[in-house]
């Protein structure tokens, strides 16, 4: 049996792998100096893009120095769901989210959006840079130049960000052809954006402890013995930069 996703994952992950080894780098490095100066390390996307953001939040063999930023109005958990892609299109919505974040010089923040274009993820990048925090963004960059911006500035993600990594996934996300039909299926970027930014963590914590820190900010599993009272510990060691409630 030929499976077509596996195949088209396979490939794309090699292309990211070689072409954005340069990205990837540069955001290792904008986060090995978060955490060794203790600043703070943020993350957002909105509907689907949301799904990273949770990856990355409170997972056992992550970051713990990780801060999501949640907005209700653009959870999928949202009746009806077409109020998501109304409030992420909304201008102003987002200035209102990163009202909220104290956003201060060093910090970083990490911002997905696959077409880059709709305001309350430009807006997260626009505020942040304004308060001397670096921006990295994970978008597509094919899918941004084939389309408009839907801010007022005219800005793209990529135009606000600091770091552009591209995912290299088709225009319209959806990446497998059906015979007999025109809309392609099988959307890449949440697996390739969640394999990029795991990727990015790995090599942080490796240039950490290179860096001779003995114990990186990582969550250790809850459910073997001794996790929590570890978790605990590092959350103590590095509460300045934690800013969700543990």
């Amino acid at each position: 049996m030929r499976l077509q996703y596996f195949e088209m994952i396979n490939e794309l992950l090699q292309v990211v792998e070689k072409a954005e080894a340069t990205t990837m780098a540069e955001a290792t490095d904008l986060l090995v100096e978060a955490i060794e100066q203790r600043r703070s390390i943020y993350i957002f996307g909105a509907s689907h893009a949301g799904i990273l953001v949770q990856e990355m939040f409170y997972r056992a063999g992550g970051l713990m120095s990780i801060n999501p930023i949640f907005g209700k109005e653009i959870m999928l958990d949202n009746q009806p769901i077409t109020l998501t892609s109304q409030m992420e299109r909304l201008p102003g919505y987002g200035t209102i989210l990163a009202s909220q974040v104290d956003f201060q010089k060093g910090d970083v923040l990490i911002l997905h959006s696959v077409s880059g274009r709709n305001p309350v993820t430009i807006e997260l990048g626009m505020v942040a840079q304004e308060k001397g925090a670096s921006v990295i963004s994970l978008t597509n960059m094919t899918y941004s130049k084939a389309t408009t911006s839907r801010h007022p500035s005219g800005k793209m993600l990529y135009d606000v960000s600091d770091v552009v990594i591209d995912n290299h996934g088709e225009i319209g996300d959806a990446s497998c052809q059906i015979v007999g039909i025109e809309q392609r299926v099988g959307p890449s970027s949440t697996v390739i954006g969640a394999t990029i930014l795991n990727a990015i963590v790995v090599e942080v914590c490796q240039r950490l402890v290179d860096h001779g820190m003995s114990y990186p900010p990582i969550f250790y599993s809850a459910n073997l013995d001794g996790g929590d009272e570890l978790n605990q510990e590092l959350y103590e060691t590095y509460q300045e930069t934690i800013h969700y409630r543990y």
